[in-house]
């Protein structure tokens, strides 16, 4: 059977250590526990990277070592990324002072990996991803947004 290949973003690394998330900190060690059973294939971005670097210690080494801990694979800096992220800036599909998750955003797109995890469920099949997002009422609305871009643009 083949891995899900999901994308792990700033806050799943946070939201491992922080018990005051509730349900979310529970979900996420669970979610770490599957990437170790070997459920998932786990990616990060050199951009989470340096969003963690920003944090203090002893929580910045905790969050890096997770990284180490369950094996995600780090994607270097992408130059497609880096268009896709401008032109949903640029097209106003996101918000200038949301560049990041522009950028989390094109990451995932180009590399066809899941993100979102938490609100959604986990679906690698691209095409199961969109339709969820075009019929889920409360799907987060940057990411019903930028479906609709990609489709009316046949990207």
């Amino acid at each position: 059977m083949k891995k899900q290949k999901i994308y792990l973003e700033t806050t799943i690394f946070n939201y491992y250590f922080d018990t005051n998330r509730g349900i979310m900190h529970a979900a996420t060690v669970k979610l770490f526990d599957e990437i170790k059973a070997g459920k998932y294939e786990p990616y990060t971005s050199d951009h989470v990277v340096e969003e963690l670097l920003e944090a203090s210690e002893p929580k910045q080494s905790e969050m890096l070592d997770l990284i180490k801990r369950y094996n995600v694979t780090v994607l270097p800096e992408n130059s497609e990324a880096t268009r896709l992220a401008d032109l949903y800036v640029a097209e106003g599909i996101i918000p200038k002072k949301y560049s990041t998750d522009a950028l989390h955003i094109a990451i995932t797109t180009v590399n066809d990996l899941v993100w979102e995890l938490a609100e959604r469920g986990i679906l690698s099949d691209k095409a199961l991803w969109l339709k969820k997002l075009e019929e889920d009422s409360n799907s987060y609305w940057l990411a019903r947004k930028t479906v609709a871009f990609l489709r009316n643009k046949g990207i």
